[in-house]
């Protein structure tokens, strides 16, 4: 492993993904997802079974590039004095059985927890889940923090789905993307819907979206919709 680090490509790509991994935990405070220093963002070093992940325990505001920890990928720290997140074992193992995912965020954003505390998936009621999700975000089974049991529930609860997220019981968000910036990005989104489904139930009963419109939507977005 240190002669991997030791390389000059793979030093560059480590230290281009600290530095990308601090910049979207901010994005984690700024839509209002995390409080505290609850919530983390990993990503994968690609091409090797590595990655880098959020301290445990330390402020938002303390998080630079050099505090990102740099992992293998069943959680043990290869580089720095920092202890890793206490998610680093549910990464870890998404990371070692989902190979196109580049980046992993978990979050315990407050209208997408409300829904977890329920055990409750969000329904697709909305064009912009079926953009984004592919259908309901689905509910993850309760797992006790600290081993990679997070990460098998979120893997099994993915596995077959098209969502990037997925709702622990009782817990909160975990989501995945091709890199990390995606993963934070449907967290973003993740916790947009849960709020606004949360709204429109104090109103009433919701109106599902047919599937063919929700395939049809989804696959506009995912392959026309943007610039390519």
């Amino acid at each position: 492993m240190t002669d991997t680090l030791a390389s000059p490509g793979v030093a560059a790509t480590v230290a281009r993904l600290r530095e990308q991994v601090c910049a979207l935990h901010a994005e984690l405070v700024r839509y209002g997802l995390v409080v505290w220093t609850a919530g983390n963002v990993s990503a994968r070093v690609p091409g090797h079974d590595l990655m880098v992940i959020k301290p445990s325990g330390v402020s938002y505001d303390d998080l630079t590039p050099q505090t990102m920890v740099l992992c293998d990928l069943h959680g043990t720290p290869v580089e720095g004095d920092l202890t890793p997140s206490s998610d680093t074992a549910a990464h870890a193992h998404v990371y070692r059985t989902m190979p196109g995912v580049g980046g992993v965020v978990h979050t315990h954003s407050t209208y997408a927890s409300a829904w977890a505390a329920r055990a409750e998936p969000i329904p697709c009621v909305l064009t912009a889940m079926s953009d984004e999700f592919g259908g309901d975000i689905p509910i993850g089974p309760f797992s006790l923090i600290g081993d990679e049991s997070i990460g098998r529930g979120v893997v099994e609860t993915l596995a077959g789905s098209r969502s990037p997220a997925v709702i622990m019981q009782n817990h909160g968000v975990f989501t995945i993307g091709a890199d990390a910036r995606a993963a934070v990005k449907a967290a973003v989104m993740c916790e947009d819907v849960a709020r606004t489904v949360h709204l429109a139930r104090q109103l009433g009963d919701t109106v599902p979206i047919p599937q063919a419109e929700i395939d049809s939507l989804w696959d506009r977005y995912q392959n026309v919709y943007g610039q390519r």
